[in-house]
């Protein structure tokens, strides 16, 4: 949490749009220049009013000078106070001066003006700082003005520039933030809107007012952070109830199947007996449906904690995703997971990794006998579900919640990879569980790493059923292909992608 805040006044603090409008348009009927339509003025709010006057209407300086003293003629007396304070504003300062933070005003308009308007609106007592141009054309570029907020605020001491926001609509208030080296928090609820502000390199983008409100006391709540143990009791919880009742619900599911075969029901189906009729295992179809038992009552148990850790994860990141991501990005984001797939699923076969652990061949021989149907439900729709529900739902989430995006995917895949017990798929799990969280986090929706999961289950399962033998068919050539397209494609959509500054604390 920051201690000191400077705002906008125009389109952050308040709505002049018809005052300045109407004013710009008393103005123009000066110069002869007749404008009905006052959305077509709207440009003129935030920026320097006789560089507006030059750039949209072609003015010259010395035109553009009066245009700005007829605009004032109507402004001082009238257009002034055709003004409205954005709904949720005052509360909004009342709270955060109570949290002890320092409220500045830092605009582009005459500082007089924004002084009457303050006071007007009864919220002039929240600021400790007003500063803006002056009425001789002094100091009207918003990097001139920030500095001299920042100079006042501090009297002399140093400025504390981490601790500093600068909050605008325009990207007249980001590049003045960035000029005197400070973080900028644009809002789209004003005149500059979302294209604007990411293009002026806004470092956060909120919404609303109840929005920028949260996002500017997001720590202040906390009485001290959790402790490392705490933490990985958050973590752990829903693993570890995952697990048991995974492993209860298989118990049960074995005593079920054994109940029905005593009973002479499906026994062929369900059990492997020798010559002699003694028992020796299950069949791959006992041993799907045993899968669903187990992963449905272990994403049950985990179910609830994944839910608030997947409400609580949008609720910091939904920042992020203010503007859905266009088609395309679904479209590389499939390439992605395509690529990836297949690309570690051959190295693993070529390179002989796969003949290293017998714990794996034995895993995939029980799953790959299975009724296709069967095999296909449970390894590729039930169990995908089930892990990430915990993994990306329960664990990732909490994680991401007191750590920064790289930590939280590197700790949930690593988990995810020691949770399958065995080299091959531990590999697997922890390069394709970073892809997951990534894709979790470029979305800002759980349904994109599920679906991916799921997708990939398919495929492998299908692929292992049918007997596809990929590395005769296809070799190192294909491997490569593949690894390189799926990581060309993540590096496409992270080239696409607007990522702010990370919330994370570490």
């Amino acid at each position: 949490m920051k201690k000191y805040l400077l705002f906008d006044l125009d389109g952050t603090l308040t709505d002049p749009k018809r005052g300045i409008c109407t004013c710009v348009q008393y103005a123009l009927e000066a110069f002869g220049i007749h404008e009905p339509d006052l959305d077509r003025l709207e440009p003129f709010i935030g920026p320097p009013l006789k560089e507006s006057f030059m750039e949209f209407y072609h003015m010259e300086a010395g035109q553009a000078e009066a245009a700005v003293e007829k605009y004032r003629e109507r402004f001082r007396e009238k257009g002034i106070f055709e003004n409205k304070v954005y709904r949720g504003i005052p509360a909004m300062l009342r709270t955060l001066q109570a949290r002890g933070m320092v409220l500045a005003v830092a605009s582009s308009k005459p500082t007089v003006f924004v002084r009457r308007i303050l006071e007007h609106f009864r919220i002039d007592k929240y600021f400790s700082v007003v500063v803006g141009s002056e009425l001789d054309g002094a100091r009207t570029q918003k990097d001139q003005v920030v500095k001299e907020t920042l100079r006042q605020m501090f009297q002399g001491r140093k400025v504390e520039r981490a601790q500093v926001y600068m909050i605008g609509d325009r990207r007249f208030d980001v590049e003045g933030a960035r000029a005197a080296g400070v973080e900028s928090v644009g809002v789209t609820y004003g005149y500059g809107g979302m294209e604007e502000l990411k293009a002026a390199g806004a470092d956060y983008i909120v919404r609303s007012v109840e929005e920028l409100e949260r996002f500017l006391l997001r720590e202040s709540d906390q009485v001290s952070p959790p402790s490392a143990l705490e933490r990985t009791w958050q973590v752990m919880l829903p693993f570890l109830l995952f697990y048991l009742a995974r492993a209860l619900a298989v118990n049960i599911g074995v005593m079920v199947l054994s109940a029905l075969e005593s009973r002479g029901h499906w026994g062929e189906l369900l059990f492997v007996r020798d010559a002699s009729g003694a028992l020796q295992s299950l069949t791959a179809n006992a041993s799907a449906l045993l899968s669903v038992f187990g992963f449905a009552a272990g994403g049950a148990a985990a179910a609830g904690m994944a839910r608030k850790a997947v409400r609580d994860t949008w609720e910091q990141e939904k920042l992020w995703h203010l503007r859905p991501n266009p088609p395309g990005s679904y479209l590389l984001l499939g390439m992605a997971s395509l690529g990836l797939v297949l690309g570690l699923n051959l190295f693993l076969e070529l390179s002989g990794i796969t003949g290293l652990s017998q714990a794996y061949q034995s895993a995939a021989g029980a799953q790959h006998g299975a009724w296709l149907p069967l095999g296909l439900f449970a390894y590729g729709i039930v169990s995908p579900l089930a892990e990430e529900l915990v993994f990306r739902g329960a664990v990732y989430g909490r994680l991401r919640c007191s750590w920064s995006f790289p930590w939280a995917a590197v700790l949930s895949a690593a988990l995810f990879a020691v949770y399958h017990g065995n080299l091959v798929q531990g590999i697997y799990a922890f390069v394709m569980g970073l892809f997951l969280a990534y894709a979790y986090g470029y979305t800002g929706r759980f349904l994109a790493p599920a679906a991916i999961h799921m997708t990939a289950n398919l495929l492998a399962y299908g692929a292992g059923a049918v007997g596809a033998d990929m590395p005769n068919h296809f070799g190192w050539a294909a491997c490569t292909v593949c690894l390189v397209w799926g990581g060309g494609s993540v590096w496409l959509l992270h080239r696409r992608k607007y990522y702010p500054r990370s919330t994370g604390r570490r």
